[in-house]
């Protein structure tokens, strides 16, 4: 995979100089959704191809490029891997996605200014509540967010349907001056954006889980469905994928003096990773008390089991006497007094009523039925 990633940076490195920025003419193909310079805080005017736009950037040595991708294939996404100097294992976990949140620090494979230069390299994952009228379909849906943060340059590599980086951005242009901080405000930006929606996800989950423990402590315990709380625990297991192993890189970017990440942006990320810490604890309450509300729905239905069984019981019980009766003088013996006796029938009827009579009231005192 590395050595294919290679072989297609070398022949990127040959080719004439493309536009980047736009979709028809690029290499990129469609997966190319923004190519931005920002200066001094503010989006500059203009559509330069990325090539040209970092070109401008560290010749000026001031602002920094925005690139923004939807599932490039490894190909496409090699072109601007060797552009900006991006690791060979780094482009390979954004180009194949399903990897587990992190970040790691690369050294870039070229000089920045005379002087080596690091990128970070973040994995997010994207989560989205989404409506669950069938009892199958999923109730959290995850995608992947990846983010290089350089000195100069921000490219976000984004998998899945939705985590869209269009209304940021705007939010981000709207504060020029937490957009002049650099590419870790833009990384700041996304990992907040990405753990509000993880907070969203949590209260609509907890509803969930109010609704269910509900309808398990009614009036009515049956209405309950097993499957819905199994369904509830493994869709909050996805959660819990997502945002326990973000807490230690963002503590990471909060305390350590890691680059691109400046001394003024790290407080930022300190109060993110407030919000995941308390995030894991909210999901880990929530997984305990579905536990506990799953335990009472299979005990409360072993109670319904068994006070059905005894009503069966009660019954047959009570059926077991005339059937008894019934069988004795059914066997048509000659010598039985009783099969002549002009009162005999009314006063075997008479026993088995009464009998089952007193039987039934026995069962109803012992709260059988």
């Amino acid at each position: 995979m590395i050595r294919r990633l290679r072989r297609a940076m070398r022949r990127a490195h040959r080719r004439p100089t493309v536009d980047l920025s736009h979709p028809a003419r690029s290499p990129l193909g469609g997966s190319v959704v923004n190519c931005v310079v920002y200066e001094d805080g503010r989006r500059r005017p203009g559509d330069d191809d990325a090539r040209e736009a970092l070109r401008r950037v560290r010749k000026e040595g001031r602002g920094f490029v925005w690139i923004g991708l939807h599932e490039p294939a490894e190909a496409e996404f090699a072109v601007l891997a060797e552009l900006f100097g991006l690791h060979p294992l780094a482009v390979e976990d954004a180009v194949q996605a399903h990897q587990r949140p992190k970040t790691q620090r690369y050294e870039l494979r070229g000089e920045i200014g005379g002087a080596r230069a690091d990128v970070l390299f973040t994995v997010l994952k994207t989560c989205r509540y989404v409506g669950h009228e069938d009892i199958a379909s999923e109730i959290v849906d995850t995608g992947e967010l990846m983010v290089f943060t350089g000195p100069d340059f921000v490219i976000t590599v984004r998998h899945g349907r939705h985590g869209s980086l269009g209304p940021l951005r705007e939010s981000l242009e709207s504060r020029p001056e937490q957009l002049a901080k650099g590419p870790a405000a833009v990384l700041h930006a996304i990992a907040d954006r990405v753990v509000d929606d993880y907070l969203a996800v949590a209260d609509a989950v907890e509803h969930d889980v109010d609704a269910a423990e509900t309808a398990v402590f009614s009036d009515n315990p049956r209405r309950a469905d097993a499957s819905r709380i199994y369904l509830l625990k493994r869709e909050l297991l996805e959660l819990k994928r997502a945002v326990g192993p973000l807490e230690a890189p963002l503590r990471a970017l909060a305390a350590s003096p890691l680059p691109p990440v400046g001394h003024r942006i790290r407080p930022y990320f300190r109060d993110v990773a407030d919000h995941v810490a308390r995030l894991n604890e909210q999901i880990g309450t929530y997984d305990a008390l579905l536990d506990s509300i799953l335990q009472a729905h299979l005990a409360q239905v072993t109670v319904a089991q068994n006070e059905d069984m005894r009503r069966i019981t009660a019954w047959a019980a009570i059926i077991a006497v005339p059937t008894m009766v019934c069988g004795v003088y059914g066997m048509n013996f000659d010598h039985m007094p009783e099969l002549r006796w002009t009162y005999g029938y009314p006063l075997v009827i008479g026993v088995m009523v009464t009998a089952c009579l007193v039987i039934h009231r026995s069962f109803r005192r012992n709260g059988w039925l």
